[in-house]
């Protein structure tokens, strides 16, 4: 609670510097570099308070039905080019139908069967059998975030219930699935929330915890929130680190917004990896960037040969034997290309196209008609 209180950036400094310690003693200079898709998207019939994909929010969403096992496998490879490690497979709401959720099954095992990334699954509750299934087809982890503290829910959704979530994560951990659990800063909880949020993550004990800084999105009942001071979020990162010592830690939604230039001190205060590339309804920051930003701090964000083998590889330099080849890197490099149409010349093979995931042109938008209330 005193660490919440420090607002001298000298004093959040001091505070950093223990937590990257705290970060290099469990994790040397490994990394844990994620990207997503998202799979379905808009027309939640849930009424998350931060969230623009509600029924109840008066935003723009991208709207789209499941896609295609095909469509998955062609994200999946351009995250795992673009220098992902892990790659997770969202859909909207708090289930999925039978037809839906086989669709998604078949998309996991092409990505399973075809890359070299780890696979995460974000769909919602879900029965142990329904945990069983996703591990049999591939997933490794399962991603659903508690949001906030207990104390603070139900000011950010009424229509899905905290206990079911501890319960959707309670069969994932009997399922022999890892768990990725966290939450969203800035939601109007109170610093002492913020503590409450992060020793009822420290209980969960999950494998991973991804922290979101709200992107407040016109149309959602969050949607007037400033943005949170970038200080206050660095200083924030390194409490959880410090509370969540063990746990990989990966900062995910609104991070360009919120913390601009000060995103190189945030892996300073203890981060694992970010979420690359682009987020479930806005744009992000450019790979390139976030692999120079964690190797300016002397970290590996090297591919890592046994991703499909390992749910939690460890890319430390000097503990993997042997190298993944870098395709991308080779078909680049190739004397035979083309640049002008990215393929090589006759008979040198197929042409290799990277294309991150961007809402803002992939996808069609239409705006709801009817807004949740604010709470008084």
């Amino acid at each position: 609670m005193r660490l919440g209180e420090i607002e001298e950036r000298a004093q959040i400094e001091e505070l950093v510097e223990r937590a990257w310690r705290a970060r290099v003693e469990r994790f040397g200079d490994s990394t844990d570099m994620c990207s997503l898709v998202n799979a379905k998207s808009g027309g939640c019939a849930e009424d998350c308070g931060f969230c623009a994909q509600s029924r109840f929010a008066e935003a723009q969403t991208p709207m789209h039905a499941m896609m295609e096992p095909e469509q998955v496998l062609a994200h999946a490879r351009a995250a795992e080019a673009a220098g992902a490690h892990r790659f997770c497979m969202v859909t909207q709401g708090q289930g999925l139908s039978k037809r839906d959720f086989d669709k998604y099954l078949q998309g996991v095992r092409l990505v399973a069967r075809h890359t070299n990334l780890k696979r995460c699954a974000s769909v919602g509750h879900m029965s142990r059998d329904r945990a069983a299934a996703l591990k049999e087809a591939g997933i490794q982890r399962v991603h659903h975030n508690v949001e906030t503290a207990r104390s603070y829910y139900d000011e950010v959704t009424t229509t899905v219930r905290y206990e079911g979530r501890l319960r959707t994560i309670q069969a994932v951990r009997e399922s022999g699935l890892e768990t990725c659990v966290g939450g969203i800063l800035n939601l109007g909880e109170t610093r002492a929330q913020r503590v409450e949020m992060a020793f009822e993550l420290a209980a969960i004990n999950p494998t991973s915890v991804p922290i979101n800084l709200l992107n407040p999105r016109p149309g959602t009942k969050f949607g007037e929130r400033e943005l949170i001071d970038p200080w206050e979020a660095v200083k924030w990162i390194a409490i959880f680190r410090l509370i969540l010592p063990e746990a990989l830690f990966r900062l995910c939604g609104g991070r360009v917004e919120n913390l601009g230039e000060l995103q190189p001190l945030a892996v300073r205060a203890g981060l694992n990896g970010v979420m690359m590339g682009n987020f479930l309804t806005t744009l992000g920051a450019e790979p390139a960037e976030d692999r120079e930003m964690f190797q300016a701090h002397g970290l590996n964000v090297a591919r890592q040969p046994d991703n499909a083998a390992n749910p939690r590889p460890d890319n430390r330099s000097g503990w993997l034997r042997g190298e993944t080849p870098d395709v991308v890197g080779e078909f680049l490099d190739d004397p035979r290309r083309d640049p002008s149409s990215d393929t090589l010349a006759p008979g040198g093979g197929a042409s290799v196209r990277v294309r991150l995931w961007d809402p803002s042109t992939q996808l069609r938008y239409r705006a709801k008609r009817r807004a949740r209330p604010a709470r008084r």
